[in-house]
């Protein structure tokens, strides 16, 4: 073996992450409102790039409302406007209890301590942590710390200042008249929340000799009660989504359309070019020459990302005409790959390009990754998608019979003999846990 000190020449060939290659990528994976964000920081760092918003329209889904609703809007409008005058919609839940804190017969000291208190209820109405920091603070045993949450336990809305979900369903059965039915499901929560809340009910109907049609009542009066007595209060406003794609159906066509309303257009400062390109000092035609590039760039790249969008979705339009046509339910097997495959780029793109974009279709607004499902084979070794699977799951308990619910190995035979899917068990419980069903156990009713 030579192990001797050299030089020697060698070619190799490897690919460099330029600036303005990784721009390009971050370019295309950039939503709307990114993406405006991006130009107007551009804007500020390049003299020669000017941002329009001349072009930026607001998006109105309801556009094509008729005068006839317009006017049906306007004049219920106005006959609600009364009401409208006593609502406060900047109201949060401190300044609820606040106010009905004066109210109430307490000396100036206990008011302070209340008012600590309210401040410690999270945004759900809760307050758990918080009366240990005030009882630190005021120096409160804990008789008068109790005391004072109980003053708390007597506002509204009913619930609130509870340290968890068995004490705020306690006190808002307290609020309500007093029934043998109120009693039995005050003295369930109280003694035997667990068994209750896991639906072991057959075991709780032994222990207070109770029949389990009872306890199923007690359940359904429960659901009406509130678990988060403050959330009502947190008024934030509506994330409204604006689709980067729309797709239109006039008969049995179909058109689409990038939708580029709320990206700003921009153009070249031509002006402040030809003041600075007269001077004969180098540095300053370097740096002409360096944003006139980067404005060039910015150009191509906003060309380039509108282009593959625009491909991206007349492909997926293409791969799912039943979509368009019948309905969400129809949704067939597709993968990023194939896709990628068929427009010749690298799949790692078709990935950036659906990243955070939407497409507005007569069924609705969809995300544009939610097209990209994976296949699941049938009986007559044709292929489903996974979204078909969880339709005709969510459809099978919905029609079952909730005295006797099918169970997921039922579903499985369902499937395989109603639909010609085949699926494991597995599965089947996987896609009904994202569908927030729970398992057969807990959907079971028992009363007549």
């Amino acid at each position: 073996m030579d192990l001797k000190a050299g030089l020697w020449q060698k070619q190799t060939l490897k690919l460099a992450m330029t600036q303005e290659l990784s721009q390009a990528i971050a370019l295309l994976q950039y939503s709307a409102q990114e993406l405006a964000a991006f130009l107007e920081a551009k804007s500020m760092e390049n003299p020669l790039i000017q941002v329009d918003y001349k072009n930026i329209k607001n998006f109105d889904t309801n556009m094509d409302r008729t005068k006839k609703t317009q006017k049906r809007t306007f004049e219920r409008d106005q006959k609600n406007l009364i009401e409208q005058i006593g609502s406060n919609e900047s109201e949060t839940l401190e300044d609820h209890l606040l106010s009905q804190l004066n109210l109430l017969t307490v000396t100036p000291n206990e008011k302070q301590i209340l008012h600590a208190l309210i401040e410690s209820i999270d945004e759900n109405g809760y307050l758990d942590n918080g009366r240990v920091d005030v009882a630190r603070r005021f120096n409160l045993t804990d008789e008068m710390v109790e005391s004072a949450i109980s003053k708390l336990h007597g506002l509204d809305p009913a619930g609130i200042a509870a340290r968890n979900l068995q004490e705020c369903l306690i006190l808002q059965l307290e609020r309500t008249r007093t029934t043998p039915e109120i009693d039995l499901s005050i003295k369930i929560i109280s003694e035997h929340f667990l068994l209750f809340a896991e639906k072991k009910w057959k075991a709780l109907a032994k222990i207070m000799d109770i029949d389990i049609k009872d306890i199923q009542k007690v359940f359904d009066y429960v659901q009406q009660l509130n678990p988060k007595p403050g959330a009502a209060f947190q008024r934030e406003k509506p994330a409204y989504i604006v689709p980067d794609v729309v797709v239109r159906r006039e008969g049995d066509e179909l058109s689409v359309s990038v939708f580029d309303a709320l990206i700003p257009k921009i153009s070249f400062n031509e002006g402040y070019y030809r003041e600075l390109s007269g001077h004969k000092d180098p540095d300053v035609n370097k740096f002409l020459q360096e944003k006139q590039g980067d404005y060039q760039w910015i150009q191509r790249s906003l060309m380039q990302r509108k282009e593959t969008l625009l491909k991206v979705s007349m492909k997926i339009i293409e791969k799912q005409p039943d979509f368009f046509m019948k309905g969400p339910a129809h949704l067939n097997p597709m993968t990023m790959r194939e896709v990628a495959e068929e427009l010749d780029i690298h799949e790692s793109t078709v990935s950036r390009t659906v990243r955070e974009k939407y497409m507005q279709t007569p069924a609705g607004t969809y995300e544009l990754k939610s097209f990209f499902t994976s296949a699941l084979q049938t009986t007559e070794n044709d292929q489903a998608s996974s979204q078909k699977v969880k339709a005709a799951i969510e459809l099978f308990i919905k029609e079952e019979n909730k005295q006797k619910p099918i169970s997921d190995q039922d579903i499985v035979e369902m499937l395989k003999n109603r639909e010609g899917m085949v699926v494991s068990r597995r599965t089947v419980a996987k896609y009904r846990d994202q569908l927030g069903i729970p398992s057969s156990s807990k959907r079971k009713r028992f009363d007549e």
